[in-house]
């Protein structure tokens, strides 16, 4: 361990790594003892030498280093077998029930650079990392051993490779080819494109949310925008809605749900729409001047897109927050409930409840909130690194 090249940081950039975030940017390095090869592994150390930990360093890279370890440890099939098992531990003891589940979260199991989603009997791997990149075969080694999986497919098609000088890839790492899947939520059937499909093939991440929610649906008239393959909408038509009405701008999304209500039993009760979710407001609460709109639903859930990439375009997306909120609010009747989420991880959950009040303002009601939501536990929240918690969420009651 001693002949691995030593990254020496600069005096008062240690105190972070030694509270638990993994990263080291390029301004924060003093030099290095000699030059590592992009994707090798180096141990770190203050400025006074003091041994900080082992990580991945990549020169290409605004992030320099990805810490793995506080410890002097090899980085090979074992490590990767720990780490593996002690993640899927986390999920066995906080979502002992489920089938399908992020096994992996990148920094949140201190693995940065790695993802790993499980969908029933296979595994989808994402890798954002060259030094995760150069150990790609270990990790595929571990997941077999630890899953036994029909197939472990790869969907590294994400742009920050670029940012650490790699392709985007796809493809089928071990066994069998696999396109589409029947994935388990809370004992609702979701087809699943593992192929083309969002991210690795669906948001994982609100699976504990979609069950949360659907206690405010029972006899409800529920409006579930942005609804995407229908894990809003129908939990609620399953937790005894009176009707959903399904909305999301993509056309093949909205097919998705159809399929997917109609392999539950549930098509009957719900409706669906493919239009711009924006627009469709709009729509719906245009009225001629002294007239006022008729509020039509119980319950209204807002899951969007993130509306932002850096901080820069913050002021754009609470613009476009508040804007999807006022008119939400005009469609709701008193004593519904709108659930909102935010996956913005430049928008905090302040300042995202502060856009809904106020737009709760504008359109003159007062609002009780009566839940909060995060990512579902397959996606740990380390609060020493803000960025494994971007999910954040509320249901909020009109009172007047």
């Amino acid at each position: 361990m001693e002949s691995l090249p030593t990254v020496l940081l600069k005096p008062g950039e240690a105190d972070r790594l030694i509270a638990g975030h993994p990263w080291i940017y390029h301004g924060e390095i003093l030099r290095l003892t000699h030059q590592p090869a992009d994707g090798d592994l180096v141990q770190v150390k203050d400025h006074r030498q003091r041994f900080l930990g082992v990580g991945f360093f990549n020169s290409k890279s605004k992030i320099n280093v990805r810490l793995l370890s506080p410890e002097r440890v090899e980085v090979n099939e074992k490590f990767f077998d720990d780490r593996i098992r002690a993640a899927l531990a986390v999920r066995q003891r906080h979502l002992p029930n489920a089938t399908s589940f992020r096994v992996v979260n990148a920094e949140s199991d201190f693995l940065s650079g790695l993802i790993a989603d499980k969908y029933e009997d296979v595994v989808v791997v994402q890798i954002s990392a060259l030094g995760m990149e150069k150990c790609k075969a270990q990790i595929v080694s571990v997941l077999q051993k630890v899953f036994q999986p029909r197939a472990i497919l790869e969907r590294s098609d994400v742009a920050s490779r670029r940012f650490e000088g790699m392709e985007e890839t796809n493809g089928i790492l071990a066994g069998e080819t696999v396109e589409k899947i029947s994935v388990n939520l809370n004992g609702l059937k979701f087809e699943t494109d593992l192929v083309a499909g969002h991210k690795t093939g669906m948001y994982l991440d609100q699976q504990t949310n979609y069950q949360a929610v659907s206690q405010f649906a029972n006899g409800a008239q529920v409006l579930d925008g942005f609804s995407f393959l229908g894990g809003f909408g129908l939990h609620a038509a399953r937790a005894g809605a009176a009707h959903v009405h399904l909305l999301d701008q993509s056309a093949d999304a909205i097919e998705a749900s159809k399929r997917n209500a109609a392999a539950n039993g549930l098509g009957e009760k719900c409706s669906f729409e493919a239009a711009n979710v924006f627009d469709w407001l709009k729509a719906n609460t245009a009225v001629k001047p002294h007239e006022r709109v008729i509020p039509r639903f119980n319950l209204i859930i807002l899951d969007p897109p993130s509306f932002t990439r850096n901080r820069a375009s913050v002021p754009d997306a609470l613009r476009g927050y508040k804007e999807i909120h006022l008119r939400a609010l005009k469609l709701l009747k008193t004593g519904g409930v709108l659930a909102t989420f935010c996956c913005s991880h430049h928008v905090q959950a302040g300042l995202f409840q502060d856009t809904v009040l106020s737009a709760a303002f504008d359109t003159r009601h007062v609002l009780r909130r009566v839940a909060t939501y995060s990512q579902s536990p397959d996606h740990p929240v380390i609060p020493m690194i803000p960025e494994t918690e971007y999910l954040k969420g509320f249901a909020f009651e009109i009172v007047r």
